[in-house]
Parts: structure tokens; C-alpha cells; sequence
């Protein structure tokens, strides 16, 4: 319990695609294939606290950036959409390290599910994996969407972020994803394909030449630029 007499309790937890801070999207909706489980805690997790909600095509999360709670707040911060050299202040962007350390997106909803508890399946996230949940609400288009809204700084940079060049799977990696979908129906190609065409790697690191990892689901995805290129070199089970 606070000062203000306010007591934030998770009413669930995101499992996540990405299980690591390397390679999250920055903002939800950039990669429509990345995809997470909200699990409700009790008591939360009643089938009437979610009747309606099936009816919307997206939500609101509210959820805590429980990894950067150690890290402390700062006043400002280097947006990556600049370059990460100028500095905004920290109510003028997205970053984690906030004072409360509460982060907003809003991502497709795909199924209900409300046998043995309540879970939600969604997709376009942005979220780590065990991501503790504050709220849920509905988006709702017409008091949510604001057409006439402007971007500030945001809009100097194109959202795509890579480098325009094609990707390339090895014959391993290819391999991996068609066996990895059968076995488990997840997308991983179309998900590190994505993922890839963004480029995840931060700012000061786009010169390195060396090879890059990220961690998808329960694999580990290998790929280095060549040429402008992206090569997916191979693609690994993490036990």
C-alpha cells in the first residue's frame, strides 16, 4: 500500500512469443504474427469478467515493464526513433523506465477461452514473456481512433526500419519452420520473417558485421546481413 493509499495488484500474466528484450517490436501492431496468452489470475479469471469482450476485434492492455522496475525512472530518455541521441522527456515517449513503469498497447484479440479459467489469445504484441497484466479494456474506434491526431517526433522515421533487402533462409532454417508449424501450427516463418524485414537490431549496432540471435517461442533464430541482405542461418530447439 502506498502513500496515496492505491495497491496496483496483476490480475494476470502474459505468456509471450518473445522471451527476451532483443528483437520486441516497438510499438504493437508492427508485427501481425507475433502472438501471446493473457492468463487471468483468480479471482479475476471468471467467465462472466470477460463476457462482451468476444465482441471486439482489439483491446487495450495495461501491464507492468516488470523487467525495468530494478533500473529505476529517468527524466528523459534517447527515443530509437531518434537515432537514440537527442533526448525527450519521459512523458513525451514509450520508454519502460517510467515512474510507475506502466506500459499501454493495444493489440488484436483472438479467442475467449474460458474453460478451467480465463485466457485470451492475441496477436501484434509487443510484450515480454511473463509480462505481469494491470487492466483490459476494449478499444473501441470511434472515441479511441483520433483521426486528426499528430505524431510529433515519431513520424520522422519510416516504421518499416529495415533495410529493404531480401531474406534469405538456409536450408536448415527452412527446414526447422516446416517441421517446427507442423508439429506446433505456430507461423514461424512468416514470424521471423517479419521480424526481419523491421530490422530488431538497435541503431548502434546496424554496422557490426557480425552474427545476430533473437529468441521466438522455444527456438533460437540465427541470421546475419550480407549485402543489404538478411541470411536466416539456422534455427535451434532451446531445451
Amino acid at each position: 500500500m502506498g502513500e496515496s493509499g492505491l495497491n496496483l495488484e496483476p490480475i494476470g500474466v502474459i505468456h509471450s512469443c518473445f522471451k527476451e528484450k532483443f528483437g520486441i517490436p516497438r510499438q504493437p501492431g508492427l508485427v501481425e504474427h507475433s502472438t501471446a496468452t493473457i492468463e487471468l489470475f483468480p479471482p479475476f479469471n471468471r467467465e462472466e469478467m470477460v463476457r462482451g469482450l468476444e465482441g471486439f476485434s482489439h483491446i487495450q492492455v495495461l501491464f507492468l515493464f516488470h523487467r525495468a522496475v530494478a533500473e529505476g525512472w529517468r527524466p528523459t530518455v534517447r527515443p530509437p526513433r531518434l537515432g537514440g541521441r537527442a533526448r525527450v522527456g519521459v512523458f513525451a515517449c514509450r520508454s519502460p523506465h517510467r515512474p510507475n513503469h506502466i506500459g499501454l498497447s493495444a493489440v488484436r484479440l483472438g479467442a475467449v477461452r474460458t474453460t478451467g479459467g480465463v485466457c485470451l489469445d492475441v496477436s501484434g504484441v509487443d510484450f515480454l514473456d511473463e509480462t505481469p497484466v494491470l487492466d483490459i479494456k476494449p478499444y473501441v474506434p470511434y472515441s479511441d481512433s483520433i483521426q486528426d491526431a499528430s505524431d510529433g517526433f515519431t513520424g520522422t522515421e519510416d516504421v518499416g526500419g529495415g533495410e529493404g533487402g531480401m531474406i534469405f533462409f538456409s536450408a536448415q532454417a527452412a527446414a526447422f519452420c516446416r517441421n517446427y508449424e507442423e508439429k506446433k501450427s505456430r507461423p514461424l516463418h512468416l514470424l521471423i520473417t517479419e521480424m526481419l524485414e523491421r530490422d530488431p537490431r538497435p541503431r548502434s549496432q546496424r554496422e557490426r558485421k557480425t552474427e545476430f540471435g533473437m529468441l521466438l517461442w522455444d527456438v533460437n533464430i540465427r541470421w546475419r546481413m550480407e549485402e543489404g541482405s538478411v541470411v536466416v542461418e539456422r534455427i535451434e530447439s532451446v531445451v
